[in-house]
Formats: structure tokens, C-alpha cells, sequence
């Protein structure tokens, strides 16, 4: 009695620890089970997708050699006969075609010399008849057809396939064009359907030994998975902690490791953009100098002049000296500048804070080019050399600020003419901007788009704020285009802007093929 106590204590403690082991290896248990739903889905998929490529492949490939068989047998025999033929005729010219590679039955049907209608079987009177030829499938082959550009001829081969007793048969027809008898094609695709039986009985075991085998690896791969997750976790805690030097140990070319490569790469990007974002803020500091640098400028010049009104207003009171009209371009010349400035700034700064957005259009660029142009009076200074309808899909106010930049530029500092070329490849907008003028130092060139970049004062371009061409460039970027400089070897100074060109245009369906839809027909 206390031995079978004892036993029984026993094998409740073993049954306990298995249950215990279980919940303990819970995430082990979910893995073998997933890993296997996993295998089994894919197993199932990929041999519905093979079963359903090779019925497709296996039947093809023989209902196109019987069909391209039938209608070669169809023009060569058939098409000899006379318009009013036998049936000892019909009869051989039927025996003579199912004996092609293919070996298929025919009937021929046709009307003898008294108008009546005369058959011919390759099986005799009992084998291949008409009552086997659906009726959708007799309509269809004796329909008479416009001949036109499109339809060559007035008659097409038209084939089904059908099931009878469980046997699948291609039947098929058509006939002779010009005058002559009418042909049906029967064909036994039993073979086939013995070959695809044998396939899907060798997925299907595929199928089971591919689940054991699942099975059997998801318990082996269970241990080597938990424990690179855990020092993963470990790893992603410290980098929530501020850590960002944390990296993980790869080894393997498997997909831990990939995880693994991927969290490094993670890690290493935010740690570039932390990197990153501290060089912003010193590049903003040094924006922000720079910037209450160039206002101190015209704000020192208006206050000047300012002080100068003051004094003659308090002294004539009523009426402005003439002397005092310089003072007063000045003040009017200053403060367009520093508006311009303010602007310019502005939009520099929506670029850095990356809130800058394209708002596109399909547009004519010969159209907008001479917007811009006509809009600032600039025809009679500019030639354009640009051919209208060439569409281009681009934000048209950023194209504009990047064409008033350069061509302004071009004006100002380069002199007339300027003459603004377009043109285009499959994928590519390319606008020059040429002046006249001395051209671009070579010191000077490499920094014409920086941002308040001045060249030297007797320099002609050392003029302005330094951000009208750095804004056209970051226009161009945020197109993904690209603005280059240069000086012509015909002298003068040249702009290239280059602009992706968007030439998508909507798909068209495809022409459906007559052969895939029953009745099928081959036109």
C-alpha cells in the first residue's frame, strides 16, 4: 500500500514538472507551434502555387500544339477539298488529319452537290459526331465575321474544354476560309489529368514531411532564438538609457544575425542624427550671426538717413531741400533691400527647419519662363530659346523664385543679353542661364551658392546678400534637381539647372486574347 502511494506521488510530481517546464518555456512552446503554422501555410501555398503553375504549363503546352496542329491539318487537307465535297472524301480527308502527331478525332461536315449535309469522321459513322460538339462552340465556329484592317479573315478557330465520364477532352473548331467544309477536333486529355494527379499526390507528401521536418527544426532553433533575443533586449534597454555607443555581437549570416545588423545600423543612425542635430544647432548659431550680421547693414544706413530727414524737416519745416533727395533713395533703396533680405531669410530658414513643400503642377515651361520674365519686365533684356508643349510636372512658385534668381543674377552682375535655353530628355529638364558679362573669378566659383557668400568689393558680384543663388539651389534640391555654375567658353558666365521630369501616364489595359475565355477563339 505505501508502495503504490509512493507511486502515485511519483508520477503526479513528473506530470507537474512537465506543466511546469511548459509554462516556464511558454515563448518555446508558441514558437514550435507558430514556427510550424508558418511551415504549413508555406508548404500548402507553395505547392497550390506549383500544382496550379504546372496544370497551367502542362495543359497549355498540349492544348497549343493540338490547336496549332488542328489548324495546320485544316489548311493543308481540308482546305483542298471542293466546295461540294462527299462523304467518301470528307471520310478520307478526316482519316488522313487524325493521323497528325497529335492523334486527335475530326469531323468534317459540309454540303454535298444536292445541298445536303454530308459528315465525315476519322472514328466512322459511330465515332466522332456532332451531337459532341457543344452548341455554344457550333454557333461560335459558324459565325460569319467582317473582314476589316483589324480582322483579317472571316472565319476563327474557337476550342472548350469539356468533361465527359470524368475523361477531360479538348474539342475545337473552325472553318476553311474562302469556302469549304466545317472541322471538329476531339482530343482526350486524360494523360494529362493522370500526370497532374501524380503531382498533386507527390506535393501533398512533400507537404506532410515538410511539417514533421518543421516541427523537428522549431524545437532545435527554439533554444538558439531566445537567447539572442534576451541580449537584444538588454541591448535596446541601454539605448533607451542615453547609451547610444551600444552595438550588439553578429555572428552567423542568418536572419538573428540580420536582426542583429539591423539594430546596429539603428543605433548607429541615431546616433549620427544626435551627432547631427548638435551640428545644427552650431550651424544655427553661426546662421544667426551671420544673418543679424547682414540686417546691421541697412538698418544702420536707414537709421542714418532717418536722422538726416529729421534734421532738415525741423529746419523747413513744410517743404523737403532737393539735397535730401538722395537720402531719400537711399531710404526707399535700404529698405527694399532689407524687405527682400527678410524674405529671403525667411524662406532659408523653412528650408533648414525642413518645412519647405512642393506644391506641383504640370506646367508648359516655355509658358512659365515667360511669366516669370514678363512679370519682372525683363523681355527686352532676356532671349528665350525654349519650345512650347514641353510638360513638365514641378511646383511652378519655386521654379519661379529659382528663374528670378538666375536671371536677375545673370542681369545684374553679368549684363545683357542673357538667353535662357531649355531642353529635354526622356527624363531630364535641363535650363541654361548664359550672360554676357566677365564671368565668375575661378576663386569665386566654388562659393556662388553659399549662403552670404560676398566676393571681393571690386568684384561685381560681390553685391547683395549672398542668398538668392544658395535659395534657387535648395529649390532645385527639394525637386531633386540640381543647379551648376560655370563660366562659357564664349565668354560669360553660365547657370545649369537640372529638373527630374515626370513623363508617368496612365496604363492602358492590354488587348484581350479571343483564346482564353470559352467559346475561345484565335482571330
Amino acid at each position: 500500500m505505501t508502495e503504490a502511494q509512493g507511486g502515485v506521488r511519483g508520477w503526479f510530481a513528473a506530470r507537474k514538472g512537465v506543466w511546469s517546464r511548459l509554462r516556464f518555456t511558454s515563448l518555446r512552446l508558441r514558437l514550435v507551434v507558430v514556427f510550424g503554422l508558418v511551415a504549413l501555410t508555406a508548404a500548402v501555398s507553395a505547392s497550390g502555387i506549383a500544382y496550379w503553375l504546372n496544370r497551367e504549363a502542362v495543359l497549355t503546352r498540349t492544348q497549343d500544339a493540338v490547336l496549332r496542329d488542328f489548324e495546320q491539318e485544316m489548311q493543308n487537307r481540308a482546305g483542298l477539298l471542293p466546295e461540294e465535297p462527299t462523304q467518301d472524301e470528307l471520310q478520307h480527308t478526316a482519316g488522313q488529319m487524325a493521323n497528325s502527331s497529335q492523334r486527335f478525332s475530326v469531323l468534317l461536315v459540309a454540303q454535298d452537290a444536292a445541298g445536303a449535309p454530308a459528315y465525315g469522321s476519322s472514328g466512322g459513322l459511330d465515332g466522332f459526331t456532332l451531337a459532341d460538339v457543344p452548341k455554344s462552340l457550333r454557333t461560335a465556329v459558324n459565325e460569319k465575321q467582317e473582314v476589316n484592317s483589324s480582322n483579317k479573315a472571316e472565319y476563327h478557330l474557337y476550342w472548350q474544354r469539356i468533361v465527359e465520364d470524368d475523361t477531360p477532352y479538348l474539342i475545337a473548331g473552325t472553318k476553311v476560309n474562302g469556302g469549304g467544309p466545317t472541322g471538329y477536333m476531339l482530343k482526350s486529355l486524360e494523360q494529362e489529368a493522370k500526370d497532374l494527379n501524380s503531382l498533386a499526390w507527390s506535393l501533398g507528401i512533400a507537404t506532410g514531411l515538410a511539417l514533421i521536418g518543421s516541427a523537428l527544426l522549431a524545437q532545435a532553433a527554439a533554444t538558439t532564438v531566445l537567447k539572442p533575443v534576451q541580449r537584444l533586449g538588454v541591448a535596446a534597454r541601454r539605448l533607451g538609457e542615453g547609451k547610444l555607443d551600444t552595438r550588439l555581437r553578429v555572428s552567423g549570416t542568418d536572419e538573428l544575425a540580420d536582426l542583429s545588423r539591423t539594430f546596429n545600423n539603428a543605433a548607429a543612425a541615431l546616433e549620427k542624427r544626435v551627432a547631427d542635430m548638435a551640428s545644427r544647432d552650431e550651424s544655427s548659431r553661426r546662421f544667426v550671426a551671420d544673418m543679424s550680421h547682414e540686417l546691421r547693414t541697412p538698418l544702420t544706413a536707414i537709421t542714418a538717413v532717418t536722422e538726416v530727414l529729421e534734421e532738415e524737416l525741423e529746419a523747413e519745416s513744410g517743404s523737403m531741400d532737393p539735397m535730401i533727395e538722395p537720402a531719400v533713395r537711399l531710404v526707399v533703396s535700404e529698405t527694399r533691400r532689407l524687405n527682400d533680405l527678410v524674405e529671403n531669410l525667411m524662406e532659408v530658414t523653412r528650408f533648414d527647419a525642413g518645412t519647405a513643400r512642393l506644391v506641383l503642377d504640370h506646367v508648359d515651361i516655355a509658358d512659365q519662363i515667360t511669366a516669370c520674365i514678363d512679370a519682372r519686365a525683363w523681355l527686352d533684356a532676356v532671349d528665350l530659346d525654349a519650345e512650347r508643349g514641353i510638360m513638365v510636372r514641378l511646383d511652378p512658385r519655386r521654379l519661379d523664385v529659382i528663374l528670378a534668381n538666375l536671371i536677375g543674377n545673370a542681369l545684374k552682375h553679368g549684363g545683357s543679353p542673357v538667353r535662357v535655353a531649355v531642353r529635354v530628355t526622356d527624363d531630364e529638364l535641363v535650363i541654361a542661364v548664359r550672360d554676357h558679362g566677365p564671368g565668375i573669378p575661378e576663386d569665386v566659383l566654388p562659393h556662388v551658392f553659399d549662403r552670404f557668400y560676398k566676393a571681393s568689393a571690386s568684384r561685381p558680384r560681390s553685391e547683395g546678400s549672398g542668398l538668392g543663388l544658395s535659395i534657387a539651389l535648395e529649390n532645385a534640391h527639394i525637386h531633386g534637381g540640381e543647379i551648376t555654375a560655370a563660366n562659357s567658353p564664349e565668354g560669360g558666365a553660365i547657370f545649369t539647372l537640372r529638373l527630374p521630369r515626370d513623363t508617368s501616364e496612365p496604363a492602358t489595359n492590354p488587348d484581350e486574347n479571343p483564346k482564353h475565355n470559352p467559346p475561345k477563339g484565335d482571330a
